[in-house]
């Protein structure tokens, strides 16, 4: 069986294509018309030193590849059972599979080489001796975290991609230990994230093309598995930034029955395949799951820097087992996430309630404002009336390359959890389930726990496999891991709370993560976290005592510089007591009386929404709310009349294309009073978020009482004014007050039981 093969670049030299050329004139005239210069000048002559420069490798190095094909086959006849190709060289394949004509692909190479010659900041360097896990080691042991490991091209040849500076020190680093490591000479980190504005252009680039799936099966370099119907814009698209998997790919093909490589358009991929086909294997693990996430933390380097657990830290990448939860409608800001990234601490972005535009343009000032490997996840919270807004949102974070995501307020699994979750699934070089999707669940009820820590419901795989949403080894491999591999268990909290006790909550999670172990075999472990209520040190303590592997904080986040809120709320929020908060229906779930915990100190907000789940539970529609109430409602709750307000709710559900949503109202008066009252919940979450003086009564304030703990234990310390509270600062004095804490409670209790010291 054979398979024909293209090399990407670093196969270029002066002379290349000199038969070809004459072979096939009117092509290279062609490309030549489309590129805006003379191919032939460049390839053969290269008067001005430019066949090296990315933005005239790549369309060299395609014609070149293109036409070569063409020549073999006229000259042989043969037809390939594979195609694959080393990065740029996947376009040749392409090309030979029918995937997209001559011209099509030679535009397409040359924006992306442009794109790709933009790229500032980065570099890349080859490592030449050592196999995948003893470079690994090495990079641990460094601490060059913001490292990818852009092309496994052989088993003893790696090439890593990342920040000019760290590229530069693992050299001095890898050479001061005998290893060899060459710098190359590119502008950029391609193959790695940094690569990401280059990946968003090059999308929009390739949304006016119209590519086809390759007659011939085609190798990806980013799955190392054949490109999937209909997927293969998506997957170029994702090549940009996602590492070259030559290794896997070559051994794909070996086990699919290749014993004969020919390789077109150069001379560099016979002698890895070579390497490839002569070195052992490494052996898998049967059902193994993934290795911890590629980006390792530093070693603790302080007692608040041990807390919690190493797999955790590994796994998110951060420095300490600590995270901040997403906060609605963007309290929990893109300048939040990215002041705890920058010290590498986990922070969520809060998309409830917002728009697509406005996530996106969220999600982009994240990324833009960290470095490749510094964490950040974006929160999802479902969306129990439109199941269609729920997977535009994950189908952007997908498309957006977001790594880890926030499950907040689901009661069940859904396709658009499950869909990310998936997607995000690969089989690593060593043959183990890799996970490039995380999903960080927030729980409250033990059932809702079980589903996260069992594998994705096997209906909703086969649906979205239906769908051609999911490969089949994307669906295999969802069977093997859990739907989430961190579970924050919350307590009694702001927002969202079923008003569960802590040291009830903890134990019974534990034991649910023990049984779900047990009984699917992970090798890679479930972490449990603890949320509400964490507001000191002490309390944060406790936290770790009952057994979390990482705390998450919330209300506390919302009084700070960083917090998307008005100053008008922080300034009410900065003199709020333990005492200060009172529950309240949730605007989202009004119908079920899901409930949320709220501020009531100086607000009649938390009064004025049970009222209104009173009225809906008492009543069967708003004509039945007798007259002074209705007026009272009009005047004090609402501002405007009824009518005025189900004007405006129609409006907005028919924005948002849910004309059934309006039928079923005008149908059911019930269902209409529903919609009606919701429109309070977001209008008083809306007057928090201006600071509209004129309805501060009105203001929703979704906090709990760990804030009024934390302004007790603030008071008198830099940290009374929210003006000097920031993020990351909160959580270095908590958790380093945690460990202060914890350690003097131990020497307490070890000199009270007479226990010798060592």
């Amino acid at each position: 069986m054979k398979a024909v093969v293209f090399p990407g670049q670093g196969a270029q030299r002066r002379g290349m294509g000199r038969e070809l050329f004459d072979a096939y004139p009117e092509l290279t005239d062609e490309a030549s018309e489309v590129l805006g210069y003379s191919l032939r000048t460049l390839c053969l002559d290269d008067p001005h030193r430019q066949l090296g420069r990315t933005e005239y490798t790549q369309p060299a190095l395609f014609v070149v590849g293109a036409l070569a094909h063409r020549q073999w086959r006229e000259r042989t006849g043969d037809e390939p059972a594979f195609l694959a190709g080393h990065s740029l060289g996947e376009y040749c394949a392409l090309h030979a599979a029918g995937a997209f004509d001559f011209a099509t692909g030679l535009r397409l190479v040359q924006r992306r080489g442009a794109l790709m010659a933009q790229a500032q900041g980065g570099g890349m360097a080859a490592v030449v001796g050592v196999d995948a896990a003893r470079l690994r080691e090495l990079l641990d042991e460094g601490g060059f975290a913001g490292l990818t490991v852009a092309n496994d091209n052989a088993p003893q040849q790696k090439v890593v991609s990342g920040a000019t500076a760290t590229v530069d020190a693992l050299v001095t680093y890898l050479d001061a230990r005998d290893v060899r490591c060459v710098r190359l000479n590119v502008s950029g980190a391609f193959h790695s994230p940094l690569m990401r504005q280059a990946q968003r252009d090059f999308a929009h680039f390739a949304d006016g093309f119209t590519l086809g799936d390759p007659a011939t099966p085609v190798i990806a370099n980013a799955t190392a598995r054949p490109y999937v119907p209909g997927w293969t814009a998506r997957t170029l698209v994702d090549q940009i930034v996602r590492p070259v998997r030559w290794t896997e790919s070559v051994h794909h093909l070996l086990d699919q029955g290749v014993t004969d490589f020919v390789e077109l358009g150069g001379r560099v991929l016979g002698r890895l395949i070579d390497q490839i086909r002569s070195a052992p294997r490494p052996v898998a693990r049967p059902g193994a799951p993934a290795a911890l996430a590629d980006t390792p933390a530093a070693l603790p380097d302080t007692p608040a820097a041990a807390l919690g657990s190493p797999v955790f830290r590994r796994r998110m990448g951060v420095r300490h087992a600590y995270a901040v939860g997403g906060m609605y409608r963007g309290i929990a800001s893109a300048e939040m996430v990215v002041r705890l990234g920058q010290q590498r601490m986990l922070g969520f972005l809060g998309t409830g309630g917002l728009p697509l535009p406005e996530v996106e343009q969220g999600v982009k000032e994240v990324q833009h404002g960290l470095a490749d490997g510094q964490p950040y996840g974006v929160n999802v919270l479902a969306d129990h009336d439109d199941p269609a807004a729920e997977r535009a949102l994950v189908d952007l974070l997908m498309r957006h390359g977001v790594p880890v995501i926030e499950a907040s307020a689901f009661m069940q699994m859904t396709p658009a959890l499950v869909l990310y979750r998936a997607r995000g699934l690969r089989r690593g070089a060593d043959g183990r389930t890799a996970c490039d999707h995380r999903i960080v669940a927030k729980v409250s009820r033990p059932e809702v726990a079980e589903q996260f820590m069992a594998p994705a419901p096997g209906p909703l795989l086969e649906r979205l496999r239906r769908e051609n949403a999911l490969t089949d080894e994307q669906a295999e491999l969802a069977r093997t891991v859990p739907m989430s591999h961190d579970i924050t268990v919350e307590a009694d909290s702001g927002g969202h709370t079923d008003g569960g006790v802590a040291t009830v909550l903890m134990p019974a999670m534990l034991q649910l993560r023990q049984r779900a172990q047990d009984r699917y075999g992970y090798d890679e472990p479930i972490c449990t976290g603890l949320a509400g209520g964490l507001g000191t040190p002490a309390a944060v303590a406790a936290a770790f005592m009952l057994g979390a592997d990482y705390v998450l904080t919330g209300s506390i986040n919302q009084c700070t510089v960083e917090s998307g809120i008005s100053n008008e709320v922080k300034d009410m929020l900065e003199d709020v007591g333990i005492a200060d908060t009172a529950y309240a229906p949730a605007g989202d779930m009004f119908e079920f009386g899901a409930k949320v915990q709220v501020l009531r100190k100086g607000v009649f907000f938390p009064t004025r929404a049970n009222r209104l789940f009173s009225l809906y539970s008492h009543h069967d529609g708003l004509d039945e709310i007798p007259e002074k109430t209705r007026s009272l409602l009009e005047r004090t709750y609402f501002g405007k009349s009824v009518e005025e307000v189900w004007d405006e709710v129609r409006a907005y559900l028919r924005s948002q294309g849910r004309d059934a949503d309006i039928a079923r109202a005008d149908a059911d008066p019930k269902q209409k009073m529903a919609l009606v009252f919701r429109w309070y919940f977001f209008h008083s979450t809306r007057l928090a978020m201006n600071g509209d003086g004129t309805g501060k009564v009105n203001y929703q304030v979704q906090t709990g009482p760990a804030l009024g703990a934390f302004n007790q234990w603030a008071e008198g310390t830099e940290l009374a004014s929210w003006r000097h509270r920031h993020v990351d600062r909160i959580g270095l004095r908590l958790l380093d007050g945690a460990a202060e804490h914890i350690v003097t409670a131990c020497r307490h209790w070890r000199d009270t039981l007479g226990v010798p010291r060592a």
